[in-house]
Formats: C-alpha cells, sequence, structure tokens
C-alpha cells in the first residue's frame, strides 16, 4: 500500500479524535478550539499531503539513489532487529533535523508553519509545512548510506509521524515516568510554547531521551502557563502567506543587508540574527501572556460556507492522494494547486470585511 493510502485511512481516525478533544474540552470547561484556527491547521496539513506526494521523486528518490550507490551494507528486510534499530535511528536523526529546524533561519522558515497556532489541539498536529523537502532530506541520508531499505525508511519514518499525533493536547496532564522516556503531551507543550524558560526546547519526536542527552530538556512549570504560537506571530489564515511568513522576512532582511557575506551568513544564522548594517527593527518587551489571540468573530453563514466548502476540500484531497501513484506530475500538480486555491478561498471566508481590509 502506498504511504498517502495510509494517510487517507488515518484521516477519518484523527478527524474522531479532533471530535472526541473538542467534546471533552467543552465538558470540561476548557475548549482549546477556534473553528477558523482549527481550518487552517488542517488545511495546512492536506496541502503539505499534496506537496509531498509531487516532491517525492525528490526526498525519497533521492535516499533510494544514496542507497543503491553508496551503502556500506545491505540490511536484511526481514530482520526485526533492523526495523527497530532503523526506528531508533531515524527518531535521533529527526532530534537534530527538528533541532536545527528551530537554530537556523533556512529550516526555520520552513518548520515555522507547524508552530504558527496560537491554539495548542490536535488539528495542531496537522499542520505542516509544504516547503519541508528543501532540506529535511539531507537529515536522513546516513540511513541509507548505513544500508536501510527505501521501505523501511519510509514505513519508520510514518511511524515517527503518527505517533507525534496524539502528544498535540492540552487535555493530558503529566504522565509520571513516561514524560522522562517519551515525548508526551506535557514535553511537547513545552515545545511549541514561546515563553521564556520554554523556548526551542525538548526537540525528541518518539524518545525525549536525546533532550535529555543533549541538554535541551525543560519540564513544563506549575507557574508558567505556556503560550503557543510564534513571536512573529502569524495574523492570517491563508495558507500561502502561512507558508512563506519567514521566507519573505529573509529576503527582505538579505535585501536590506549591506555585505555580501552576511546576506549569505544569515540562512544559516538563527532566524532574529541581525545582520551588521542592517536596519534595526523596533522591539517591545515580551510578554506571551499579555499578547492577544488572533481570533476574529465570524457570522454563522461564513462558518457554515467555510466548513462546506472546507469538508468538499478534504474530499478531493482524499481522492487525489488514494489515486496519486497512478498519477503523472502534472495531475499530481493540479490537484495541488486546485486544493490550495479553494484553502486560500476558506481563508477569506474567515476573515471578515473589516479585518482582510
Amino acid at each position: 500500500m502506498h504511504p498517502a493510502q495510509i494517510i487517507v485511512l488515518v484521516t477519518p481516525l484523527f478527524l474522531l479524535l479532533i471530535a472526541l478533544e473538542w467534546w471533552i474540552g467543552r465538558k470540561r470547561g476548557r475548549n482549546t478550539y477556534r473553528l477558523n484556527d482549527a481550518l487552517s491547521s488542517v488545511g495546512l496539513g492536506i496541502m503539505s499531503q499534496l506537496a509531498g506526494v509531487l516532491t517525492a521523486v525528490i526526498t525519497l528518490g533521492i535516499y533510494v539513489a544514496v542507497y543503491q550507490h553508496a551503502a556500506l551494507w545491505s540490511l536484511p528486510i526481514d530482520s526485526p532487529w533492523v526495523w527497530v534499530g532503523a526506528l531508533l535511528l531515524y527518531d535521533f536523526l529527526y532530534y537534530w533535523l527538528h533541532r536545527f529546524g528551530h537554530t537556523t533561519a533556512l529550516l526555520w522558515a520552513a518548520h515555522a508553519v507547524h508552530h504558527q497556532s496560537e491554539h495548542y489541539n490536535l488539528s495542531t498536529a496537522l499542520r505542516q509545512t509544504s516547503s519541508g523537502w528543501l532540506f529535511g532530506w539531507i537529515f536522513y541520508l546516513p540511513m541509507a548510506v548505513i544500508g536501510v531499505p527505501p521501505l523501511v525508511f519510509a514505513v519508520v519514518g510514518l511511524i515517527d509521524l503518527l505517533y507525534q499525533f496524539w502528544v498535540h493536547t492540552e487535555q493530558i496532564g503529566r504522565l509520571g515516568w513516561f514524560d522522562r522516556w517519551f515525548c508526551s503531551p506535557s514535553n511537547h507543550r513545552v515545545h511549541h510554547a514561546v515563553n521564556d524558560p520554554y523556548l526551542d526546547r525538548n526537540y525528541g519526536g518518539i524518545l525525549i531521551v536525546w533532550d535529555r542527552l543533549f541538554g535541551t530538556f525543560q519540564n513544563e512549570l506549575d507557574g508558567e502557563r505556556c503560550v503557543y504560537g510564534t513571536r512573529d506571530a502569524l495574523r492570517h489564515w491563508n495558507p500561502l502567506v502561512a507558508n512563506a511568513q519567514v521566507y519573505r522576512q529573509l529576503f527582505r532582511k538579505m535585501g536590506q543587508t549591506p555585505r555580501w557575506s552576511d546576506k549569505l551568513r544569515l540562512w544559516g544564522a538563527p532566524a532574529h540574527w541581525q545582520p551588521p548594517g542592517a536596519p534595526v527593527p523596533e522591539s517591545t518587551p515580551f510578554d506571551p501572556q499579555a499578547r492577544p489571540r488572533f481570533d476574529p468573530p465570524l457570522s454563522a453563514t461564513r462558518q457554515a460556507l467555510a466548513v462546506t466548502a472546507f469538508l468538499l476540500l478534504l474530499s478531493v484531497t482524499a481522492a487525489a492522494l488514494w489515486w496519486a501513484h497512478q498519477m503523472s506530475a502534472w495531475q499530481q500538480a493540479a490537484a495541488l494547486a486546485l486544493v490550495t486555491a479553494g484553502l486560500c478561498g476558506v481563508a477569506q471566508l474567515c476573515i471578515p470585511r473589516t479585518v482582510a481590509n
């Protein structure tokens, strides 16, 4: 079965769990959902999946080429130890990709999409970038070099990704010993928070052990409520704006930087590094607890139209993913363009004219 078809099959389960989390939150008086935010997050997720299918010829194609021409060994695909070892190695390499995704501007430009939501719930887990294929594959090439078969690589990568879905919730508290070894809801809430004590911590995908080993672990503190989003808050629901936000900032900064060496350096520096000679932006003390969320009110009519259009786009995406392996690259690109245009339309429905203008 094609990996994209697996995503289609698990999507109803994702949506059911999202509905269950929403219901539990309502019963507890701690609802963590807003319709516009949830539609934006899930929309970015389906756009990412379509982009991933289209660019698999690059990401998986390069892996296969390295495996075929540069592998030091040929590990047996029928050995359970190969599968276990591959999952552990994938999770270790994911830690480093994730860590560099926060500490270098070029990788943060892609990864920032996942952090833009100012809410933390299961829909946030589905909020993924559409540009991660540009450089993320580089981190996993050691697996090809040591001879991890492409099928094993693809499956353990999917396992690592699916595991991370359930940790995006505020409805599950601390889990004792589990929190010490694994990425858990408490540990990952810290990762998504913009509070000073939590910033750039807890990068682990399945295991939190990597953070403990390499000094990036932070417990969730009783006296410090997690505040979510990014410090450069995204004030929009449009998926193209979301994916382009940090890239635009970097190109603008690049144009304002006088020295060519610094123009190049800023892509490998932290996202907020200020090159010498570039205008210094005005700054005010950052207080996460005082920042209002972007949550423009919506009429019932706009909500109904947005949900109806979104469900239609979800159906189109499911069909495109299911048949993607039989489609040409042009057909895959057309499906991506169609769904992206539709999501932009949904975004417009979620922003009242008084806010949009």
